[in-house]
């Protein structure tokens, strides 16, 4: 209600006041919806109803969100939503509503790693110098004292040959059809480290053989039932720097896992064989993977010729420096490497020392065959999921006491080396309840090995191992949670492409 300005002035005043009135000026206020002086009683009401409506519009005006502090939060569905920090910042409503409090997962920290880690950037950083303790890292004491907890070192070392293998993997996929008319030509793999460099190629070959219909109900799928196929490579270190931080040269031997269906086939050929070179009939191993061992194909020489041949070469080629020689596989590629171990370990006078790193590897042969590798010094790490079924065969599922007698039956498998073992209920990102396929997938197992920490701590907070292709290769075993941030963060996995990296990015701390 607006009130005349004389009728509040005592009379005493009113000359100063008119003497001031020319220099004042009426400021104009958002509440005043006319600029009048004098104001009848009769529109009193309808002006108090104005004020009210400008006053109503203002605190609207006030609630709206400053441009400059507005802020974006993921939605439970994937969207991002906007919200204003207007008058009502102040008010807690995770307490008023509990359905919308925010969990720790949605925290802007833990949104930014998630983003990180689920990003195709790799996480670099710099690369500890073994130096004179290569020799430990490579098994001389059967990694005493670096498993439990997992050495920072030794876990980097074992997530980089885990790459190397899925190198094979990829150099398989991207040609895997050979000339049945002609020797293979010169293969192009992608290693995960420049540092190295591919020296040759290898070859298995299957004594199975498939009737000739089979090729012709299904010409498209020639290279499943090819008896000879590329299975992987050997590779050496030929960077000084990486040389001087090594502590040796390195020879890398990379085998992948069952692809065809003629190494399907091999795999259920479970019966155990008398190693050919051996003397002692109880050395067994099983039959299938002996003989993607020793079989020549048509136009390649059996895995275990080509393999000799490169490392007796690359031994006279270094003679002189510190060397060590590398084998590691997954799945059937771990099973052949401690053929190929055994093979390569008297192929010279002075072999240098061998070690073994298999990811999700099944039994291979008997104890006897065990004390046959103990003897010529191979050492062998197993990295094994609690839930991978493949590394329980062959053999029976029974209880650890009595597949320990069973084991000590020079008739029946045994396992080989010093175990470090993972498990897949224990990652934050993954289902409880994955497929058997995960549990075997090799992008998994460097996903669980990444995150190790010790058995007390399964899964590291800080692990650096990148999630995008395992998100990628594994998206159904994935934790919707995650699936679900990933769309949020505008992380689509059907536009992931993978290429092997320059350099190996370090998993550890």
């Amino acid at each position: 209600m607006m009130i005349g300005v004389g009728l509040t002035l005592p009379a005493q005043n009113l000359n100063v006041f008119n003497a001031r009135r020319a220099s004042f000026k009426s400021q104009k206020s958002p509440l005043n919806p006319t600029s009048r002086r004098h104001v009848s009683s009769a529109s009193s009401t309808e002006l108090t109803r104005e004020t009210l409506s400008n006053l109503e519009k203002l605190l609207q005006k006030s609630n709206q969100p400053d441009p400059e502090r507005v802020v974006k939060t993921s939605t439970s569905n994937g969207s991002i939503e906007t919200k204003g920090k207007g008058l009502l910042e102040g008010l807690n409503l995770s307490r008023i509503w509990p359905e919308m409090k925010a969990a720790e997962e949605m925290s802007p920290r833990h949104l930014n790693r998630l983003q990180r880690l689920l990003s195709k950037t790799m996480e670099y950083s710099p690369r500890n110098n073994l130096g004179s303790r290569w020799r430990e890292y490579h098994g001389c004491n059967d990694w005493s004292g670096l498993l439990d907890p997992l050495d920072e070192n030794l876990r980097r070392e074992v997530v980089r040959y885990g790459e190397f293998v899925q190198a094979a993997y990829h150099g398989f996929h991207s040609n895997p059809a050979m000339s049945t008319d002609e020797a293979p030509l010169p293969r192009h793999v992608t290693l995960p480290d420049r540092s190295y460099k591919v020296t040759k190629s290898l070859y298995t070959t299957s004594s199975v053989g498939l009737p000739k219909w089979v090729d012709d109900v299904a010409p498209d799928l020639g290279w499943m039932t090819q008896r000879s196929s590329w299975i992987g490579y050997v590779a050496v270190c030929d960077d000084k720097r990486e040389i001087h931080r090594m502590g040796r040269r390195d020879i890398v031997i990379a085998l992948r896992g069952t692809a065809t269906c003629m190494e399907w086939a091999e795999n259920f050929r479970a019966q155990l064989d008398q190693i050919p070179e051996s003397d002692d009939p109880t050395q067994r191993v099983e039959r299938g993977f002996l003989s993607l061992h020793k079989t020549r194909g048509a136009h390649v020489p059996s895995l275990a010729e080509l393999v000799v041949e490169e490392v007796q070469r690359l031994i006279e080629m270094y003679k002189g420096e510190p060397l060590s020689i590398t084998i590691t596989g997954h799945s059937l590629g771990a099973a052949l490497s401690l053929l190929v171990a055994d093979e390569i370990s008297s192929c010279a006078p002075h072999v240098p020392p061998v070690a073994v790193f298999s990811f999700g590897g099944p039994r291979v042969g008997n104890k006897g065959f065990v004390e046959r590798l103990n003897k010529k010094n191979i050492k062998v790490l197993r990295i094994v999921n609690n839930q991978d079924l493949i590394t329980k065969v062959p053999g029976v599922f029974i209880g650890e006491k009595a597949q320990q007698q069973q084991e000590d039956n020079p008739w029946t498998y045994s396992h080989v080396g010093t175990e470090l073992r993972v498990d897949t209920k224990m990652s934050p990102y993954l289902k409880s309840n994955v497929d058997i396929a995960c549990c075997h997938d090799l992008e998994a197992y460097l996903h669980l090995v990444d995150g190790y920490l010790s058995s007390k701590c399964p899964f590291r907070s800080n692990a650096k191992r990148s999630l995008a292709k395992l998100l990628h290769d594994q998206g159904s075993n994935v934790k919707q949670l995650y699936t679900h941030k990933a769309l949020s963060l505008n992380l689509e996995r059907d536009r992931f492409s993978f290429p092997m990296p320059s350099c190996l990015p370090s998993p550890s701390q």
